[in-house]
């Protein structure tokens, strides 16, 4: 009797068979291939698909049958007859073993409430549906008949389901259509509007203050877009333009006096040049004169006629020249006040609202966030609450590394905050190194969170000063809104528990 093979030296002479006959080395190949070396018969191939099936079927009825049935599924993920067959038999068992509802009479109760449940939910699909329907633009009629077939559909209790559910099939392939037509819309439209700023700051020469409105807007049209960023946008706008329109005017004004000074110049230069003129014509007919003079006693009048004229074009002279002079100082005064409302034009452009180191709001666009933030939280009746936080040992760091560095650490912090916040969240520098945070539809404790979490991902982003890396860190103070309670009450709340944070060891959040 033969020793009976090896089971590695029965698959080696398989994978040559496999070689020999040129077939695919597939798993059912190599199978054919053993089965026929070993001179073992076929087994067949774990049904996995189909066990599958059969366990999809299987319903779950309380926690205990739910947890057989995941660990059904995970005894057919190792194709392990023996723990199927295990699980299949305790499954059984319990469900056997599970008191039965016989009472035909709550059957049909439950039959009823699911009827009804049934119902709600088409209902509460239906107007969903009419929600995102403004979404979709303009549809064409085959569709719009299409949709008021399912509206219909929805709100008819004797509807079959599976119409609906291949009703609500097609009209799920063209809403996506319809999302994916708008998101490239959108797209298209903030790249044209990026584009037309871009070149709008590019053609208009020497307008300082456009360039803090074009560098706004290109800031705020970044998706995801926002309706707070939006408004805040449009109110900077606003004040630039209301500084704008008294530039115009003024410089209107400007304008006229310099047309009234030139042509005031021009008729002072014709009134010299024709004084020029008849002082000339005098001379020359006193040289006439003078050069048919016989005596002495003729000549002294003569004399008398050219001094008297000489002095009088002189004063005259001397007045337009004062004149003149008037005009220029006119002129260079119109200048100025120009100048003057030009520069102030370019501060409201770029800090009417906003700090100009961070760009994070000021106190003024705080207090109006304040106002509009609060006023939300009353007529909707949700939940507001306001962060205070300062950087630790910023003055440490000023004397450390500079001032500029210092800067540079306050945009920083303001950088990390922008990527980590909520669009709705608000910023805003409070002074110095201190940064007020609104968070409205946020209650004490998810506030609280959001501020931890915004001191993990700053501790993940270090600050390079030169070629340090430098650690950046803050204490936070939390407060939450009361109802009638203002902005200024509610920010001393959180600074109070700042102050909490910062004495029992700093890098951490308090709630006040």
């Amino acid at each position: 009797m033969t020793n009976p093979k090896q089971p590695s030296e029965i698959a080696r002479e398989a994978l040559k068979l496999l070689a020999e006959r040129k077939l695919p080395p597939t798993p059912a190949n190599y199978q054919d291939c053993y089965c026929e070396i070993s001179g073992h018969p076929m087994m067949a191939a774990f049904p996995e698909k189909n066990l599958r099936k059969i366990a999809l079927a299987l319903s779950a009825k309380d926690p205990e049958q739910r947890e057989l049935l995941d660990h059904l599924d995970a005894a057919i993920g190792r194709r392990s007859w023996h723990d199927v067959e295990n699980v299949l038999s305790e499954f059984f068992r319990v469900v056997s073993s599970s008191p039965q509802i016989d009472d035909a009479d709550k059957s049909a109760e439950n039959d009823d409430l699911a009827i009804t449940d049934t119902a709600e939910l088409f209902k509460q699909i239906a107007n969903m549906i009419e929600c995102v329907l403004p979404a979709l633009e303009s549809v064409d009629e085959p569709f719009s008949k299409k949709i008021e077939s399912l509206l219909c559909s929805l709100r008819n209790p004797a509807s079959d389901i599976h119409s609906i559910q291949a009703e609500l099939g097609n009209f799920n392939h063209r809403l996506l259509l319809a999302a994916e037509e708008q998101d490239a819309i959108k797209s298209a439209l903030l790249g044209l509007l990026h584009l037309i700023l871009e070149n709008v700051s590019t053609l208009i020469v020497d307008d300082r203050w456009l360039k803090g409105q074009v560098d706004a807007l290109l800031t705020e049209v970044k998706p995801p877009l926002d309706l707070r960023r939006l408004d805040d946008v449009k109110q900077r706008v606003l004040d630039v333009m209301d500084k704008q329109s008294m530039v115009r005017g003024r410089s209107l004004e400007a304008q006229e006096e310099m047309r009234v000074m030139l042509a005031a110049f021009i008729e002072r230069l014709s009134t010299m040049s024709e004084s020029s003129t008849t002082f000339q014509g005098k001379i020359e007919d006193s040289a006439k004169r003078i050069e048919n003079v016989k005596t002495l006693e003729d000549l002294a009048p003569l004399l008398k006629d050219v001094i008297q004229t000489t002095r009088e074009m002189a004063e005259e002279t001397a007045k337009e020249r004062d004149a003149l002079k008037a005009l220029q100082a006119q002129a260079v005064a119109t200048e100025t006040e120009i100048a003057k409302l030009q520069q102030e034009l370019v501060r409201a452009s770029n800090s009417a609202r906003h700090d100009p180191l961070t760009n994070a709001l000021n106190r003024k666009g705080l207090d109006e966030a304040l106002v509009r933030e609060i006023a939300n939280m009353q007529r909707k009746e949700t939940p507001l609450s306001v962060a205070l936080l300062d950087i630790d040992n910023f003055k440490k760091l000023n004397d450390r590394l500079g001032h500029e560095s210092g800067d540079a650490a306050l945009i920083h912090l303001v950088n990390v905050s922008r990527q980590n916040l909520r669009p709705g969240d608000t910023l805003a520098r409070y002074g110095g190194e201190e940064f007020v945070i609104l968070m409205p539809d946020t209650m004490l404790d998810d506030g609280i969170n959001s501020m931890q979490r915004f001191q993990r991902e700053l501790t993940k982003s270090f600050f390079l000063a030169g070629d340090e890396h430098v650690l950046i860190t803050f204490s936070a103070g939390v407060a939450q809104f009361a109802p009638d309670e203002s902005g200024a009450e509610a920010i001393k709340r959180a600074d109070k528990a700042m102050y909490m944070a910062k004495r029992a060891g700093k890098n951490r959040v308090l709630g006040g």
